[in-house]
């Protein structure tokens, strides 16, 4: 019965997430906004809807623990599982506008949650400056494209919009199916979790470590399928703005109106402010040399990430288990894996720097 819960989640998130990516390329141009803000936008809003149903239903039930592992192993699980992923199956392309200001957004919200959770909660007003921010950066995003028209591209694939015959039941159509992709996500994802959590529980892991685990990467499966799919049908700004906007929503929008439905804010567990929050934190960071090196995530980048994933997980597991190797992967990870990866990092950072500054002035670098 859970096999086929789980299938069934499976088989909802895949046609959803095709739904969604059909009509948010279509209504980029419809509206005469970029792909880049769509993705930042409403599909990562969309994207975003199981993180905020579980951890909303979480913080009603009692299990806030549920409801941050959530929140933060989804964070997690965007960049160094999902990107990784979609940049071993085909490099991404990164767009100026994520490295100089959501990708920098992504890295201010993620400290602020951390400064706000250094007192072990998350207060309603916290709660409510996170979705006020949510609401900031969504008009700032809007306001932006509209005033610059010009960098709307022309899509073949979509065609020319006239506007005063097709633009508006155009873009009707296009709303209509995106509604109809993100109901069936969010059922998609219902039922994967479900099936997932009721697995985990029967193996006696915490509240906290199955939402950092099958929770999140639960809730994470729109994110997985929207993602790939827009690199396969070359919408690439949508793929990464995606997993960008899907962050800073995560911690702005459904931390927020999370804590502001909890009668006494999110409880911080002790473990995530000693470990999950500042790994939460170093990803987000982690992001800004990769994306601006080349505006573009390899292979070899995306095979990284997906091994600090598999990592993170391990600890995660040997943790709750309380492993006897448990201190010897720490001082492997602390001491050899993770000094070797800022080098790789800073020297690659370093030489594209250098690159760019022997360059002619006025010399195109091929950048988005």
């Amino acid at each position: 019965m859970l096999l086929l819960t789980f299938l069934g989640g499976l088989a909802l998130l895949l046609l959803g997430a095709d739904l969604l990516v059909r009509g948010a390329s279509r209504l980029a141009l419809a509206l005469g906004l970029t792909p880049i803000v769509v993705g930042l936008t409403v599909v990562s809003i969309g994207t975003s809807a199981p993180e905020l149903a579980i951890s909303v239903g979480g913080a009603l039930a009692g299990t806030p623990d549920l409801a941050l592992g959530n929140i933060v192993g989804s964070n997690i699980a965007n960049v160094l599982l999902i990107l990784g992923l979609v940049a071993l199956v085909t490099p991404l392309v990164v767009h100026r506008q994520l490295v100089w200001l959501d990708v920098p957004l992504m890295i201010g919200a993620s400290l602020l949650v951390f400064a706000m959770a250094l007192d072990g909660r998350i207060a309603r007003w916290e709660g409510g400056v996170l979705v006020a921010a949510a609401i900031a950066y969504i008009l700032f995003l809007v306001g932006m494209a509209r005033r610059h028209p010009e960098q709307v591209p022309e899509d073949p694939q979509l065609g020319e919009v006239d506007a005063d015959t097709e633009a508006r039941p155009g873009t009707l159509r296009q709303l209509l199916l995106m509604a109809a992709g993100l109901a069936l996500l969010v059922a998609g994802a219902r039922l994967l979790v479900q099936a997932a959590t009721a697995i985990a529980g029967a193996l006696g892991l915490s509240d906290l470590v199955i939402g950092l685990t099958v929770v999140a990467i639960g809730t994470s499966l729109p994110e997985i399928a929207t993602s790939l799919l827009s690199s396969l049908r070359g919408q690439r700004d949508l793929a990464v703005g995606n997993i960008v906007g899907s962050n800073i929503f995560n911690l702005l929008l459904v931390l927020g109106g999370t804590a502001l439905v909890a009668g006494d804010g999110i409880p911080v567990a002790p473990t995530a402010l000693r470990f999950d929050l500042p790994v939460m934190t170093a990803v987000a960071v982690a992001c800004l040399p990769i994306f601006f090196v080349g505006h573009c995530i390899r292979r070899w980048e995306g095979a990284l990430f997906v091994g600090y994933y598999v990592a993170y997980t391990a600890y995660l597991l040997m943790a709750a288990s309380s492993h006897a190797s448990l201190d010897d992967f720490r001082l492997v990870m602390q001491a050899v894996v993770m000094p070797l990866t800022l080098v790789t990092l800073s020297v690659v950072t370093w030489r594209h720097v250098r690159s760019r500054a022997a360059l002619p002035p006025n010399t195109p670098d091929g950048s988005p």
